[in-house]
């Protein structure tokens, strides 16, 4: 496959006219369009638009009506399936705060989802966001608390053995962990992540310390800054080594204090997530999130106690949003949307740039970020 005419967001630079070649999956090679080879595959003809890294979302309960805790093949094609159109490529099906039982059938479909049937073409499975049930009754949102557990290595090993391994990314509550918790995370690669918290900046810090470096959907469901009392989001903006996921949707942080975030943090230490249930994609009315009714109504999804419960927000909203409320340069876009979360997840060899060598994970937007073509792996997903 090859793209032409299209203005080509490398790693290294921006090509203003310039072609793309895509073989087995890869990025085969790029260049100007005054150097373009004779090719004789298939050709996508970017007309002048955008050619950038596929969104990484990793942080997604579901969409089109199917949600991650089914524990169903059906629902886990659906999802990777409906993705692309929005421009995500590869995402890490994120769970809920639910039984043990029930949280471990969803991690064992999810492995044989993504070990035997995850095909180029549909967005990619990176690996597994357990978020819950390792969190703070005080932070549950919409999360159920009749099952939320204490964050231990036991328990924690009982889940990755269901996950097969797969943990990418652990929401905890770091002030009700035992001893060394974050500790073993990091050992195994996990990346640990504070989210319904109660932890106070001290706290967050120390975690910090411990190998802490993520903030599950940085403002919510954490203890925010206050010049008197400073809380998890006072961490936050004061430590690069926190990266901040961030669900830009108008609804869960106000655009100014998105903007402020920015203006702290950096377009290098914020990653942008959707937190999508499965109601994305589908008209207002009542949705199950983890056991419990959520009704939707235009881009907010709240459970009875009027708490948000996730958000219908797609990647390419988020990343126009984004760059609304920010005024973020492209190159500074494609970092919050892609960079950042596979570098965070270890997949920056293979993922979050266009690079020769790297897996052929592409979008094709205009300037209003709308997407025209989504190519997973190597394979047309999505044209519009």
């Amino acid at each position: 496959m090859i793209i032409v005419n299209g203005k080509i967001y490398t790693e290294k630079r921006i090509i203003e006219n310039g072609f793309l070649i895509l073989e087995d999956g890869l990025i085969k090679s790029f260049g100007d369009m005054q150097n373009v080879p004779n090719y004789d595959g298939e050709k996508i003809d970017a007309q002048g638009r955008m050619v950038i890294p596929g969104f990484i979302d990793q942080h997604i309960h579901g969409a089109n009506g199917a949600d991650h805790m089914d524990a169903s093949q059906d629902a886990l094609e659906n999802i990777a399936n409906f993705l692309p159109k929005e421009g995500t490529t590869s995402f890490l099906p994120t769970t809920m705060t639910q039984s043990k039982e029930a949280v471990s059938k969803a991690l064992v479909e999810i492995v044989e989802y993504m070990e035997n049937k995850n095909n180029p073409g549909e967005a990619e499975i990176l690996g597994i966001h357990l978020e819950g049930p390792f969190i703070s009754k005080k932070h549950v949102g919409a999360q159920n608390p009749k099952f939320v557990q204490k964050p231990t290595i036991e328990t924690f090993d009982m889940y990755n053995e269901a996950a097969n391994g797969h943990i990418k990314v652990i929401t905890y509550a770091p002030e009700e962990a035992e001893a060394g918790f974050t500790d073993y995370l990091c050992s195994l690669g996990v990346v640990p992540s504070a989210g319904h918290t109660d932890s106070d900046f001290s706290q967050i810090m120390k975690a910090k310390d411990e190998g802490l470096s993520n903030l599950t959907h940085f403002h919510n469901a954490m203890l925010p800054h206050h010049h008197r009392k400073p809380g998890a989001v006072t961490a936050g903006f004061i430590s690069d080594k926190l990266k901040a996921e961030l669900i830009v949707d108008g609804v869960h942080v106000h655009k100014d204090s998105i903007l402020a975030t920015y203006k702290i943090k950096g377009a290098d230490n914020i990653i942008a997530i959707t937190d999508a249930m499965r109601a994305k994609g589908l008209p207002d009315g009542e949705y199950d999130l983890g056991g419990q009714t959520v009704y939707k109504k235009g881009k907010e999804c709240r459970i009875a106690t009027g708490s948000l419960a996730g958000s219908v927000a797609e990647m390419d909203f988020v990343a126009r949003n984004l760059k609304e409320f920010t005024g973020c340069t492209m190159e500074e876009l494609i970092k919050m949307t892609s960079t950042n979360s596979a570098k965070q997840l270890g997949v920056y060899g293979r993922k979050g740039s266009i690079n020769i060598g790297k897996d052929a994970d592409i979008i094709i937007v205009d300037e209003d970020i709308n997407v025209y073509t989504t190519i997973c792996r190597g394979k047309l997903a999505y044209q519009k």
